[in-house]
């Protein structure tokens, strides 16, 4: 039932235990994990490089292969693609013009005010995927 995984990666440390958890869970299934990492577009991507991180599109490249080397090191087979643009939007839209069967994706577990403010992308992702979708939350 569950062939194709696609893990929605940006390489922070919700988007790492996600990793683990995509990968054994293709190791598992006998899956294909597909990598996605988005390269922002936006207002939230200007005040994430104000934060003095690299450049979006190494970023997104780096966290994407990263995540490869994880699967490919348990065997998993596995396939990369970076996008550009909102997150959640290309992430489902992923999901909707692929044929995968579920989403796996870090969150970070905000809330209050924080998550008034930037809105949740995995919140944004369970809300409109057309498959199912596992939340792993960054450890506190």
């Amino acid at each position: 039932m569950y062939q194709d995984l696609l893990l929605a990666t940006d390489g922070s440390d919700a988007a790492r235990r996600a990793t683990d958890h995509a990968v054994e869970l293709a190791s598992q299934l006998d899956a294909t994990l597909h990598v996605l990492s988005v390269s922002e577009d936006g207002p939230q991507a200007e005040r994430q490089q104000d934060q003095l991180r690299n450049d979006p599109e190494d970023e997104a490249a780096r966290a994407a292969e990263e995540a490869a080397d994880a699967a490919g090191r348990d065997g998993v087979a596995v396939t990369t693609d970076i996008r550009h643009g909102v997150p959640q939007e290309q992430i489902v839209d992923f999901a909707e013009t692929n044929a995968v069967d579920m989403i796996v994706v870090g969150t970070a577990g905000r809330s209050g005010l924080d998550h008034l403010i930037s809105g949740s992308v995995a919140e944004e992702i369970v809300r409109n995927a057309p498959v199912p979708v596992v939340t792993v939350r960054e450890q506190s």
